[in-house]
């Protein structure tokens, strides 16, 4: 198997690209790192590209292990043919080369194994060359031994029946165009077995559809509801179309005294072995590739949540909203820091509205609070009635917006927030995240592991370990395409840089804590655990503002400084000129980007990569996307009507629409045939987390607490 030429083929790219991120890989190089440091060797293949190989290679070079294996236990067991060897080499798939292995798998005890231990064999065999003229009851007296407990010639046939039927379900061509013909012509049906009133079920209640047709999000609902006890799922194939298929194969010419017993034999393979393993597979496949697009959605819109623009230079309120417990209000500084924590109940059942304004009141002025967090949970929306009445009472000029809080509870009970406030019970640290939240969403958001933040669709239904890497390799790209302040950042933070492991992570600060803030990215060597290669990895990301070297507040790495530095003398500037507002001319100064890497020793797209980086030092990629909305009103769902256009935030992209704040405490939601005036494949090719689109009001459900919305010109 020549996996680089599979790679090739599959993400269309050029086979050296291929041959050197795989060694780049292999040496120890994180993808980050080759996405952003190695893109003259790699042809500059972006970070989805890269990920996208790394996890094809890991597959193939597991499915490659696992032929070698199977092609070495079919040798030892001195069955290896040059015709089977061929045809295990060229399979492409584990299912392919687990069909192949099938006959000469270590099985249990099988019927079929039972009748050869009755020497029955041979009379299978008189079965399947179909050329007997005598009635099969007669051949099969001979094979009467009561000894091997075969008592009668319909015990024999039984038992030659069972071999036959083996044979035909060990048969990889047959498995192979059954598994294809179950796909492209079979149903997935659903059947209601226990009704609930108003289920989310409701609608699988009575459903067909076409495998091949079966959108990622119905598979995972309908798994949903069978594990719940809710729905019986099957896979209805073509069964005469697979039954027509097997006779040709099987029977040849018309021998009246063996098609019969081929026919039951045939019958008898495919209900009993081969149907159920196929249902299996083909579910299995579904829900696989369900759950890899779910996955996809998840990971887009996790990576448009991480990069919120960050709300800097506000006083901020954390309000974590609640009902019986009170709401609890945390103040921080603007950087972060917490100036109080406090208790109210403005909401039910105390109901103690006055006090509890005087008291945020109270906190407005004494710390000038600009901006007011409000988690979008339980008492949301009696919590925002509140703080919107109190905005109309006061003179201060104080803003608030809706947090997405998923994930605030999880945080709250962690150990990692135990121990950043070991003093504060789990409300209080639950707004201190809201509050910061909206201060810098990055950072505080990589402290909660990535699939309790609640931006995907059937995130419990999907393959746990495929959803927490895939969702690691999101955090870990935007921390690094972001870049991370190497003296204020988090242990959290930093974990997921290029190259830094969790203990490394903890290290850092240690070392910031015994030590003072970092001048210099020289002195990460001397961070334990922290040696060249991980030097390598992480430092073009961890950025040092005011330190000894000016270059380390940006991206450029430091195997590049030197060229660096010549490159600005050569244009007749100093480092020390070099401050946060850059140079932003340079560029126009380069005539021949060619020529001057030459000259530079360096390749023209790392020149290019460092004259951007020199034009705007540090440049946050953040500031490019859309900014939350702040509020100062409130809307009721009773106010909302038909027609009404409205300006929202999008909370989550699934696959069949998007779902958006409008202010209401319910988000509306705008269904794929109302995103755009075109035909829309998939809602992330018009929307993403955290966008801010304009609305029509289609339709409102009070009872249900459903909103309609559109974003199509009417």
């Amino acid at each position: 198997m020549d996996i680089i030429s599979i790679l090739q083929k599959e993400l269309g790219i050029k086979r050296h690209q291929i041959e050197v991120t795989i060694q780049l890989i292999d040496e120890g190089n994180t993808i980050p790192f080759i996405a952003r440091y190695r893109k003259e060797m790699t042809g500059s293949l972006d970070d989805e590209t890269l990920r996208n190989l790394h996890e094809r290679l890991m597959y193939l070079r597991n499915l490659q292990d696992r032929k070698e294996a199977i092609l070495k236990n079919i040798e030892e067991q001195g069955k290896l043919t040059d015709e089977l060897k061929k045809q295990i080499d060229e399979a492409t798939t584990l299912v392919a080369v687990e069909d192949l292995y099938r006959p000469y798998k270590q099985k249990k005890r099988t019927k079929a194994m039972i009748a050869k231990e009755k020497g029955l064999e041979p009379l299978a065999n008189i079965i399947l060359l179909q050329k007997t003229k005598k009635p099969l009851e007669e051949e099969a007296q001979a094979f009467i031994d009561a000894e091997k407990e075969v008592l009668t010639a319909e015990d024999a046939l039984t038992g030659a029946k069972n071999i036959i039927a083996e044979m035909i379900s060990d048969n990889a061509e047959y498995r192979t165009y059954i598994r294809k013909a179950t796909w492209d012509y079979g149903l997935i049906t659903s059947e209601v077995k226990k009704e609930e009133e108003s289920s989310v079920f409701e609608m699988y209640y009575d459903f067909q559809e076409p495998v091949k047709k079966v959108a990622g999000y119905r598979v995972l609902a309908m798994n949903r509801g069978e594990k719940e006890g809710v729905l019986s799922i099957k896979i209805e194939p073509d069964q005469e179309k697979i039954a027509q298929y097997l006779a040709r194969k099987v029977i040849h010419g018309d021998n009246k005294n063996t098609t019969k017993a081929l026919l039951e034999a045939m019958e008898d393979s495919y209900k009993r072995l081969i149907a159920p393993s196929i249902e299996r597979d083909i579910r299995s496949e579904l829900t696989e590739t369900a759950g890899s697009e779910a996955i996809k959605v998840f990971g887009k819109n996790l990576e448009q949540l991480l990069m919120q623009p960050p709300i800097a230079n506000q006083v901020v309120l954390g309000w974590d909203p609640a009902f019986r417990t009170g709401c609890k209000l945390s103040v921080v500084d603007a950087t972060g820091k917490v100036l109080d924590t406090v208790v109210i109940y403005p909401t039910a059942p105390q109901n103690k509205v006055d006090e509890a304004k005087k008291t945020v009141k109270a906190l407005i002025q004494k710390y000038h609070i600009t901006l007011i967090s409000i988690g979008n949970g339980t008492a949301s929306r009696e919590s925002e009635q509140i703080v919107v009445d109190m905005l109309k009472e006061i003179k201060e000029p104080v803003q608030y917006v809706i947090t997405n809080e998923a994930g605030a509870s999880v945080y709250s009970a962690s150990k990692l927030a135990t121990e950043e406030f070991p003093n504060f019970d789990v409300g209080q640290r639950s707004a201190t995240s809201i509050a910061r939240r909206v201060q810098d969403p990055l950072a505080e958001l990589v402290k909660i592991e990535p699939k309790a933040i609640g931006v995907g669709q059937y995130q419990h239904d999907m393959n746990q370990k495929q959803l927490g890497e895939a969702l690691s390799g999101v955090v870990e790209a935007t921390v690094n395409k972001v870049g991370v302040d190497l003296n204020t950042a988090s242990a959290s933070l930093l974990e997921y840089v290029s190259g830094v492991s969790k203990a490394v992570s903890k290290n850092i600060v240690t070392f910031r804590e015994e030590n003072g803030k970092f001048k210099n990215r020289k002195q990460l060597l001397k961070v334990a655990k922290l040696g060249p290669k991980a030097f390598e990895q992480c430092a073009g990301f961890l950025r040092i503002v005011g330190g000894d070297q000016p270059l380390d507040a940006t991206g450029v790495h430091p195997e590049t400084y030197k060229e660096t530095q010549t490159l600005l003398e050569n244009l007749g500037y100093t480092l020390d000129e070099l401050s946060s507002q850059g140079f932003k001319e340079i560029g126009q100064k380069i005539v021949e980007y060619k020529k001057l890497s030459e000259e530079l020793g360096i390749g023209e797209i790392t020149l290019q990569d460092i004259v951007k980086e020199l034009e705007k030092p540090g440049r946050d990629p953040r500031e490019e996307m859309p900014k939350p909305i702040l509020r100062t009103d409130v809307l009721d769902m009773e106010d909302l009507k038909p027609g009404m256009e409205l300006k929202g935030t999008v909370r989550n992209v699934i696959d069949f629409g998007a779902f958006v704040d409008i202010g209401v405490h319910q988000d509306g939601l705008v269904h794929i045939s109302q995103l755009a005036d075109k035909y829309v494949k998939h809602p992330l090719e018009i929307v993403s987390v955290g966008d801010v689109v304009d609305v029509t009001v289609l339709s409102v459900d009070l009872d249900k607490k459903r909103i309609q919305l559109s974003m199509r010109n009417r």
